[in-house]
């Protein structure tokens, strides 16, 4: 029986599946790319994933980071890696060697510290790519990047042998093309995202929109979160086919949520949008 009793949204191949709740708990994964955002309480259903793309460290996000590090251990997993902000880095080896101790055994674990604008290959032509959020100090989205190379159009018409002598000859053939699949936001104020074209053209986008009450705008405010007025705002400056909802505070229901988006956003932007943790959330076959 699994541990959570997670969300699942599907869209064409992939699945996205998680649970977030503005201070109790954030863990977005998607298995078929291998990535889980955030780790929250380290649910049995992402243990198997092997990156862990750790936005802050809130522990509202980072709790698990432990039990998955050491659960994969006992199952005898290979250690995962975990890409956090470089500023964290060295405490979380600190607790994991505290864990350790606590455990009576050692925890293998592999960080990977992450600055804004890095990029990382995590699979054959999959790549993570980080940019600064605005939350905490460190704080770093992740968006997943598919690179892939195509035949230039004057050489199409060209069969195996032609291809082959032209490689022979040193001649370059294809172009590289990249396509943003998914990005990541974790906890952020607005931001001007719209400045980094792979966030503007991703497929799927999942953020925040913590606060959708006009009297919260201190609170978002307050905690570095996104009121509803910046997120409308962002979303106006995007090009994303899928938007996911996350980390919607528990002080508003998902029926008072769905209905402010809907006034908010309009209609076009509203049809293209699933809170995380609506249980009707629309399904892409």
């Amino acid at each position: 029986m699994a541990s959570h009793n997670l969300q699942t949204i599907k869209i064409d191949d992939l699945d996205i599946i998680g649970y977030s709740v503005g201070g109790e708990e954030t863990v977005v994964a998607i298995p078929q790319l291998d990535v889980c955002f955030d780790i929250g309480k380290a649910p049995d259903q992402v243990i198997s994933i092997n990156n862990v793309l750790l936005t802050h460290g809130h522990i509202d996000h980072s709790a698990g980071i432990a039990y998955y590090l050491s659960h994969r251990k006992f199952c005898g997993i290979k250690p995962g890696r975990v890409f956090a902000p470089e500023n964290l880095v060295i405490t979380m080896r600190e607790l994991i060697d505290v864990w350790g101790r606590l455990d009576g055994t050692k925890i293998p674990a592999e960080f990977v510290p992450m600055a804004a604008g890095d990029e990382v290959q995590i699979k054959p032509n999959l790549f993570v790519r980080t940019f600064p959020t605005k939350h905490c100090r460190g704080s770093l989205g992740f968006s997943i990047i598919e690179k892939k190379k195509k035949l230039k159009e004057e050489y199409l018409g060209l069969d195996s042998a032609g291809i082959v002598e032209l490689k022979r000859k040193h001649i370059d053939i294809d172009y590289p093309v990249e396509t943003s699949l998914v990005t990541y936001l974790g906890d952020t104020r607005y931001h001007n995202f719209a400045k980094y074209d792979f966030i503007v053209n991703s497929k799927i986008l999942i953020a925040e929109c913590t606060f959708v009450v006009d009297e919260h705008i201190d609170r978002a405010t307050a905690g570095d979160h996104m009121h509803i007025d910046e997120f409308s705002e962002m979303l106006e400056k995007l090009n994303n086919e899928h938007i996911i909802v996350t980390h919607l505070s528990s002080r508003t229901g998902i029926g008072a949520a769905k209905k402010s988006l809907k006034k908010k956003l309009g209609a076009e932007l509203y049809a293209k949008t699933t809170l995380l943790m609506d249980r009707e959330n629309k399904t892409e076959p």
